[in-house]
């Protein structure tokens, strides 16, 4: 005797067997969960906790038919969270307590899915948590993942509109792909004439979310180990010849100040007023170029040195500092395009010695001593006792180069005396630990020194053109004042690693497990990859996040318009509105007007049969009945041709007695009962 082998039941297996009512739900609650992912790195730890939880807990009810929970329960659940978001946020009101609501609504809501009214609800508050992702990035991946879910949620939506069991999932979504395709063009034409008006048009960004590999400080040592970011600082497009990477040099801020540990922006009094009021001169021929910088939340824009003239770009207003920087007014919280020209040829501050220039050589008291002795050893000796700033530039310079000093992203973390430990005990470091202790060297040899931060170097993309600076490549750099020229630009970092500036080994972030496989099968194919992102990446920022209201007007004055404004930008948009209202009533006249052929003709079938009025769903087999009773034998002809005509519509195709054509000639010459055997319709 067999004994039949019991199937187990897999997940799969029950899914498969729950009611059409409960997969809809899931699906809803699969698509909610793809909504709020993206959120979950923002949101309070509590809140992605409770939202999880709610929908695997309206899962599992979904799953086993259970009944939903009381009402008293979510209001419960609702006013703790409520309680939670004003204990983290200090506010109900604004971005961050505004979307964490918002996502705990969403939750509960699902728990009081009961009726079509309920779910309607759930659909309305999906799509505006889908909005508030773009609250926070507005990057291609981000529209990439929204559309997808854009696309859940009609299919939800088209599922609560039909039969439970009809349509499927697929025509589901099929017919959600197709509204989304038709509302295209009509998002088309509102993202390139709706008039862009400040401070309507826009998000705003948290000011308190620094996104920029720079910081208005430094502080040395206390990094053990350096991750680099690499995500994109900026692009820059050249519009004349790239000069060599060892002259890109984007200036951020300048540090001037020392507390033994941290660098900050020297503050300005008046004697550093008076000191750093020279004009900037420049030689040489200007160097053009465009640059698309990333939200950085600061003021800063990024040039290269030196930029005489403001940078262009919309709504900026930059204003040029006495440390050579170009700043706005208002921090940079959306992706800011711009144009400016530098000159690599450039001369800045006093050419002689002044009163604020002693404040570029203070130290605090106390610290690096062996760095102090070192900078008096080095006086001591008869080559450098009277040696101007360049000679004792050199000197250290050529100390970095031949002292057995390098580069490392995990130099440890430094102790109180972080010139002195990089001098004589690590003689290691990344470009802070570099810059930090050359400074102070040279302060220590009564030589004005300041650092500087900003970006250095970058990599040529080869699919778009455009030179792509990342975050990595934020670096750190020193200036020294020298009689007759001002401040001088000095990179330590160079003398130690020179691929670091001059980019013939750039540095660049661990790869992952399966980056690093890819990368040792294919490095080049790897390199193309990153690059066809990038360049997709840049086109989306050009394209669409600077569609900005100047290249709205441009638009408008290439099709004819002189000066255009808003309000000519509403015209146009009233205009294409107007049009297509006329396209739409035409189109639905035309398609009236090609109604179903075998309904015409059924249509006037009825006008002529003089039988009394039907609804539209009156079969062609019970209007023959009608006639046959009404009128005796004289209606067999017309009864038979009915008959024909209902076939011709429901019979298979091998059984069809006549086709509609041959049924439309038989009706021109058909007699009808109430009519004189010589009087026959008309087509």
């Amino acid at each position: 005797m067999v004994i039949p082998r019991i199937r187990r039941w897999t997940p799969l297996d029950r899914l498969a067997r729950l009611p059409r009512d409960g997969r809809d739900t899931l699906f809803l609650l699969a698509v909610i969960a793809w909504l709020v992912l993206p959120q979950v790195a923002r949101l309070p730890l509590w809140c992605g906790a409770l939202v999880a939880g709610v929908l695997a807990w309206r899962a599992w009810l979904a799953v086993s038919g259970g009944a939903l929970p009381r009402s008293r329960w979510v209001v419960l659940l609702l006013l703790a969270a409520v309680g939670a978001t004003m204990a983290t946020h200090n506010t109900l009101l604004g971005r961050d307590a505004g979307v964490t609501l918002i996502v705990v609504l969403l939750a509960l809501k699902t728990l009081e899915l009961r009726a079509r009214r309920d779910a309607f609800v759930v659909f309305f508050l999906g799509f505006f948590t889908l909005l508030t992702n773009f609250f926070y990035s507005q990057s291609l991946l981000t529209a990439v993942a929204m559309l997808v879910g854009l696309l859940g949620l009609l299919t939800t939506l088209v599922l609560a509109h039909m039969p439970v069991g009809k349509p499927s999932l697929a025509a589901a979504a099929r017919l959600s792909g197709r509204m989304a395709l038709l509302g295209a063009p009509v998002m088309v034409v509102l993202f390139v004439l709706f008039p862009r008006l400040a401070p309507l048009w826009g998000l705003p960004s948290d000011g308190m979310a620094g996104r920029s590999g720079l910081s208005s400080s430094m502080e040395v040592g206390s990094i053990a180990s350096l991750v680099l970011d690499e995500s994109i600082a900026m692009r820059v497009r050249f519009l004349q010849q790239r000069p060599p990477q060892q002259y890109l040099y984007f200036r951020g801020p300048v540090l001037s100040s020392f507390d033994g540990r941290r660098w900050q922006p020297l503050r300005a009094s008046l004697p550093t007023r008076y000191a750093l009021k020279s004009a900037l001169e420049v030689s040489g021929e200007a160097l053009a170029y465009e640059v698309t910088l990333e939200p950085t939340n600061h003021p800063w824009l990024m040039v290269l040195d030196a930029a005489a003239e403001a940078p262009q770009g919309a709504g900026l207003a930059p204003q040029l500092q006495a440390d050579l920087q170009w700043t706005t007014r208002s921090p940079i919280t959306d992706l800011t395009r711009y144009t400016a020209k530098s000159h690599l040829e450039f001369r800045h501050g006093p050419a002689q010695p002044v009163i604020g220039l002693q404040e570029f050589v203070d130290l605090p008291p106390g610290y690096n001593p062996r760095t102090l002795q070192l900078a008096a050893d080095i006086r001591r000796d008869p080559r450098y006792a009277q040696a101007g700033t360049a000679t004792l530039v050199a000197a250290v310079m050529e100390r970095l180069r031949t002292g057995g000093y390098g580069y490392t992203l995990d130099p440890g973390v430094y102790g109180a005396d972080t010139a002195d430990e990089f001098w004589f005990d690590r003689k290691e470091g990344f470009c802070e630990h570099i810059a930090s202790a050359f400074v102070v060297l040279m302060r220590a040899l009564d030589v004005p020194a300041r650092i500087v931060t900003g970006y250095q170097g970058g990599e040529l993309n080869g699919v778009d053109g455009y030179w792509t600076v990342r975050q990595s490549d934020a670096h750190a750099w020193a200036e020294v004042w020298q009689a007759g020229q001002g401040w001088v630009r000095v990179d330590p970092t160079s003398a130690v690693a020179p691929s670091r500036t001059r980019g013939t080994q750039r540095l660049a972030a661990p790869a992952g497990l399966v980056g690093g496989a890819f990368s040792a099968l294919s490095p080049g194919f790897v390199a193309q990859v990153r690059q066809v992102w990038d360049a997709v990446n840049n086109r989306w920022n050009q394209v669409v996040l600077n569609y900005t209201q100047t290249r709205q007007l441009n638009l408008l004055r290439s099709v004819g318009f002189t000066t255009p404004d808003w309000q000519d930008l509403g015209l146009v948009l009233l205009f294409l509105v107007v049009f297509a209202t006329a396209g739409g009533a035409a189109w639905g006249l035309w398609e009236r007007r090609q109604r179903d052929p075998w309904l015409r003709l059924l249509d006037r079938a009825r006008a002529k049969s003089g039988v009394a009025a039907r609804p539209p769903s009156f079969l062609p087999r019970q209007l023959a009945k009608d006639l046959l009773a009404q009128h005796g034998p004289s209606a067999h002809a017309a009864h038979d041709w009915l008959l024909r005509l209902e076939a011709c519509r429901y019979a298979p195709a091998a059984r069809q007695p006549a086709t509609l054509g041959q049924l439309k000639r038989e009706f021109s010459r058909l007699a009808w009962p109430h009519q004189d055997p010589g009087n026959t319709g008309n087509s």
